[in-house]
């Protein structure tokens, strides 16, 4: 299992409640629960960022940043999503530093502040949400009106600390060391400009798929997305995809689980019905020696 870190968009998540077995559950806690429970299995982890992956004949190639590879024959692809960003002037500098993509890490760090949440959607309100309880007052900034959840529309907008902004494009971030400020620009209006006194921006418009490890080798769509069909097989044989990396129509935790299943199936039938006996499929290559470490894997 090869990852730069467990637990990808549902760490982020401060309530889960649909998720089966549990009427409340907070996303790290569930992510941790995750963890504990592979431990108990003969899986080995990786702690890398992976760069791409290739195939040459039945054999694919995994290759990490730190020029570590591994080769299998078959590979699922669980790369989840990464939060897009504004591309702003201010963006990259203040990131750290007042600038977040993550409510349910970084919210606490604000109590008592004046912060910003730039987006209307689900992730966008659960941030506003959060912090509605932590921070001095908080603006919700979007071009559009809000495409939440009613259930979390109803509950943002009953604060009494946050003020509702519509039609509204951020154009820039600022301040010294930390963040201090954003500007803003009307939809109908380019000419008018706003700017918030805020010591926090959270930005949650959207997220897109970490599919650039495959770019080349599996068939996707036009949002970047790879294209499954309902066993989680791809336009390659041997290769597996699930999760909110794939075209699957709904971004749930419960339904990335249950694809991640479903892959998991498929790879292991796929397995089985190589000619040959899969007895090694699984080697690791190290990066300075280049040679062949470890032993195979068994199938269970």
């Amino acid at each position: 299992m090869l990852g730069k870190e467990y637990g990808g968009q549902a760490s982020w998540t401060s309530e889960i409640e649909n998720y089966m077995g549990f009427q409340y559950i907070s996303g790290p806690e569930l992510m941790n629960r995750f963890e504990e429970h592979v431990k108990e299995y003969r899986v080995e982890r990786d702690l890398a960022e992976v760069e791409k992956v290739t195939q040459s004949g039945s054999v694919f190639t995994v290759t990490c940043k730190d020029g570590t590879e591994y080769r299998s024959q078959t590979v699922i692809i669980a790369a989840g999503k990464s939060p897009r960003r504004l591309d702003v002037p201010g963006e990259k500098r203040f990131t750290g530093r007042g600038i977040s993509y993550c409510a349910v890490c970084d919210a606490p760090l604000f109590g008592g502040k004046k912060v910003a949440v730039i987006g209307g959607g689900n992730s966008a309100l659960e941030a506003a949400y959060d912090l509605t309880n932590i921070a001095e007052h908080v603006y919700v900034v979007s071009l559009e009106e809000w495409t939440a959840d009613e259930v979390l529309v109803d509950k943002v907008e009953s604060a009494e600390n946050m003020t509702k902004l519509i039609g509204w494009n951020t154009t820039g971030i600022d301040g010294g060391t930390m963040v201090k400020g954003v500007t803003l620009q009307s939809v109908t209006d380019p000419s008018q400009e706003k700017k918030l006194e805020v010591e926090g921006v959270f930005i949650e418009i959207g997220t897109i798929p970490n599919s650039g490890i495959v770019k080349g080798l599996l068939e996707m769509n036009k949002n970047k997305e790879v294209i499954v069909n309902c066993d989680c097989t791809t336009s390659v044989p041997g290769a597996f995809a699930a999760g909110d990396i794939t075209n699957i129509p709904e971004k749930q935790i419960i339904v990335a689980a249950g694809e991640g299943a479903k892959a998991t199936l498929s790879a292991y039938k796929y397995l089985l019905r190589l000619d040959s006996e899969p007895k090694a499929y699984f080697h690791h290559i190290d990066k300075t020696a280049n040679e062949h470490q470890g032993q195979g894997l068994p199938l269970h």
